[in-house]
C-alpha cells in the first residue's frame, strides 16, 4: 500500500486496529493516528490505554470524536500515512452531538478521493447479528452500512477480519 483507500471491517476483537496498524507502519513513518473514541467511563478509558499501549513508536496521534473531515484535510497537508479507527465511533459521536449524519458522512464521502496520502479506515460490521430492538440502535445499524458501503465504492482496498485472519473483499 502506497497510496489511496483501504477499509478494514469486522467485529469486535476480530484484529482490524492490529491489522490496520500493520499495514501502515509498513510505509515509511513517521505515522497519523485519528482517534475517535471518547472515554466517557473506565471501561472505555482502558480500551483505549490498551490501544495505545500497543502502538509501535513514530505514531503521531490525534484525537478527533466529531470533525474527521477536518482532522484528515490537516493529516493530508503533512502527506504522513493515516490511520482512522473508528468510523463506527465516529458515527455514534455524530449522532450523540444531533448533527447531521447524512450531511456529515457525504463529506467525508467527498474528501476521501481526493487525499494524497494513504489511508487506512476501521470501522466495526454491526450488521451480521440480530436486529436491534430499539429505534436508535436500528438508526445507528443502518447508518454504519450505509457509511461503510459508500466507503468500501470508493476504496482501493475492503478487507473483512475474522480471528484475526483478513479476507479481501475488494
Amino acid at each position: 500500500m502506497t497510496t489511496g483507500i483501504t477499509l478494514i471491517l469486522g467485529g469486535a476483537r476480530s484484529g482490524k486496529s492490529r491489522m490496520a496498524e500493520q499495514l501502515v507502519t509498513a510505509l515509511p513513518g513517521p505515522w497519523v493516528y485519528i482517534a475517535t473514541a471518547q472515554a466517557f467511563d473506565a471501561e472505555m478509558q482502558d480500551r483505549i490505554r490498551q490501544h495505545q499501549g500497543g502502538r509501535a513508536e513514530g505514531w503521531v496521534t490525534v484525537e478527533e470524536p466529531l470533525d474527521l473531515v477536518a482532522a484528515l484535510t490537516r493529516a493530508n497537508a503533512t502527506a504522513r500515512p493515516v490511520l482512522v479507527d473508528c468510523l463506527t465511533l465516529w458515527l455514534t459521536n455524530v449522532m450523540l452531538a444531533g448533527r447531521e449524519v447524512e450531511a456529515e458522512a457525504a463529506k467525508l464521502i467527498d474528501l476521501l478521493p481526493g487525499l494524497t496520502m494513504p489511508v487506512v479506515l476501521v470501522g466495526n460490521e454491526v450488521g451480521l447479528g440480530i436486529v436491534p430492538d430499539n429505534r436508535l440502535s436500528r438508526l445507528f445499524r443502518d447508518h454504519a452500512g450505509r457509511l461503510h458501503q459508500d466507503i468500501a465504492r470508493i476504496a482501493d482496498k475492503v478487507l473483512f477480519m475474522a480471528a484475526g485472519l483478513p479476507m479481501q473483499l475488494k
